[in-house]
C-alpha cells in the first residue's frame, strides 16, 4: 500500500477536490496520482507556492515551498498587483 502526504496543506490545496493521505494498493496507481496532484497544483493554484513531489519508501510526499519575490515577479498572486 501507497500513500500520497501532502506535508503542509496551503489554502488552494484546503479548497480544492484533492484529499490528504490518500492511499492507494499499487505504488503505480500512487505515481501517477501525485504525478497529476502536483502538475495541477503548480499550474493551477494561486502560485505563491512550488510543489515538489518526492518518494519516500512506499509513500510520496509532497513538499510546498515558498516561491520567492523574484520568481513571483515580485506578486502574491493575490491579483490585486496588476
Amino acid at each position: 500500500m501507497s500513500t500520497i502526504i501532502v506535508e503542509k496543506e496551503c489554502g488552494c490545496f484546503k479548497r480544492s477536490a484533492f484529499e490528504n493521505n490518500m492511499s492507494f494498493d499499487s505504488k503505480d496507481d500512487a505515481l501517477f496520482q501525485v504525478g497529476t496532484m502536483v502538475n495541477h497544483m503548480n499550474d493551477k493554484f494561486c502560485q505563491k507556492h512550488t510543489f515538489e513531489a518526492r518518494e519516500d519508501g512506499d509513500n510520496f510526499l509532497i513538499s510546498v515551498n515558498m516561491k520567492s519575490a523574484e520568481s513571483a515577479g515580485g506578486c502574491c498572486g493575490g491579483g490585486h498587483c496588476s
